[in-house]
């Protein structure tokens, strides 16, 4: 009984640690776009996350959830050694929350996800065998690196272009943002209704069938243009001719878009990659409070409380290098790129939950950053950082691998 403490004792530390990490990178990261173009500041971004990360996390982030993440192992293969799960679990947590704290302090935005994947498969092709690892399912991640931010990239360059054309580059931009920007109000509440309905409310039993999920996105989509339209009709012309207050007015209002935007991906976000944290160490709960091994596991309230406040405290403390790479260093950001550049993660989310497709938050955020900042131009585009940016993705599952195996021979020397 002891033992069992002690091992839930180290995975609520782990755990802890590793939710720290996602705050200060993931969700860092997510947040990055509002706050490098000055649509909020980073106390507010702090103040968003702690509402609607931690109210995502443990509102919509427990019930039930795969104790190794995306199947990448067969829990079953551990039946007769569940001592070997909670060591391994043990491992990934603490590899995945050290390499969080080393790619944050060197500002690296790096997929979460992927770092837990990397540690499981380290501790599985050492721990059970090289050969239990579903090597299919980690070669899909791997097309993701490729896939999520050419897409997300090539949206966002389709949405701020549009921008340019439709509103920025017009003689009197604020008439035409009275034209033009409910339609992009639209867009916002519709997929931001989606990504609500897709990676959060489904974790609370509200699993809506597609023609549901849409109508609703349709129908909010609908009341928040309509809102956002009697918005921007108050707006006082001041001087017809003063096009630098237009412009000034133009992005304020897609400023407030931002924080609506940042809102919405912050509950889903909080919903969804909580789990990153938190299913490892309901995995070891579980098995330290039964003494067997179970594909999926119950996720007591305290852990969720757990995951959403390390997210909380992570972005708070450490979160402004990842935000300084991703909202300032890869290129300017002003509120109507941001935008763009939000809208374009969002959808690109949509339509890989969709198809089923894995994709990354990290890499969908940057891919779109990066989309906004080619339709201004490669010279817009900071190749420095972005390269530095490429190489930490194609490090992190390797180095999340050889970091678990390290942990996972030093605490089965220990322990075992």
């Amino acid at each position: 009984m002891e033992q069992a403490i002690f091992y839930i004792i180290l995975a609520a530390l782990f755990g802890l640690f590793m939710a720290w990490g996602i705050g200060a990178n993931d969700v860092a990261n997510a947040m990055a776009p509002s706050v490098g173009s000055r649509a909020i500041t980073i106390k507010q971004a702090i103040l968003i996350a702690a509402i609607f990360e931690f109210g995502g996390a443990v509102l919509a982030g427990g019930g039930v959830t795969s104790t190794i993440r995306k199947g990448i192992v067969d829990a079953s293969l551990l039946q007769g050694q569940p001592e070997l799960l909670v060591f391994g679990m043990l491992a990934a947590l603490l590899a995945a929350g050290t390499w969080l704290l080393i790619a944050s302090a060197r500002g690296w935005p790096v997929s979460t996800t992927h770092t837990i994947i990397g540690a499981v498969v380290g501790f599985a092709a050492i721990g059970i065998g090289f050969s239990t690892v579903h090597w299919d399912q980690v070669g899909q991640i791997v097309m993701s690196w490729v896939i999520s931010p050419l897409m997300a990239g090539f949206i966002a360059w389709l949405l701020f272009t549009s921008v340019q054309r439709l509103v920025l580059d017009r003689k009197d931009p604020l008439r035409a943002a009275r034209r033009w920007v409910p339609g992009y109000i639209f867009l916002a509440g519709f997929f931001m209704t989606l990504v609500t309905v897709f990676k959060g409310l489904k974790h609370i039993g509200i699993d809506l069938d597609p023609i549901h999920a849409y109508s609703l996105a349709v129908a909010l989509g609908v009341i928040i243009a309509g809102v956002g339209t009697v918005f921007i009709m108050r707006i006082p012309d001041t001087d017809l001719q003063d096009t630098d207050f237009h412009y000034y007015t133009v992005e304020r209002i897609f400023g407030v878009l931002m924080v609506v935007t940042a809102c919405s991906m912050a509950f889903a976000h909080g919903s969804n990659d909580v789990a990153n944290a938190i299913g490892p160490v309901a995995a070891v709960v579980s098995v330290a409070s039964s003494g067997s091994v179970n594909q999926e596991a119950i996720v007591p309230v305290w852990i969720l409380i757990l995951g959403g406040g390390g997210i909380v405290v992570g972005l708070a403390t450490y979160g402004h290098r990842v935000i300084a790479t991703v909202g300032s260093n890869i290129t300017t950001l002003t509120p109507s790129r941001g935008f763009a550049a939000g809208l374009a993660a969002a959808a690109t989310i949509v339509m890989a939950s969709g198809t089923g497709l894995p994709i990354s938050t990290t890499h969908t955020v940057v891919g779109a950053i990066l989309g906004v900042g080619l339709a201004r131009g490669i010279a817009a585009i900071n190749l420095r950082t972005v390269g530095s940016i490429f190489m930490s993705w194609i490090i992190t599952i390797p180095a999340g691998a050889l970091l678990s195996v390290m942990f996972f021979l030093i605490i089965r020397a220990i322990a075992g």
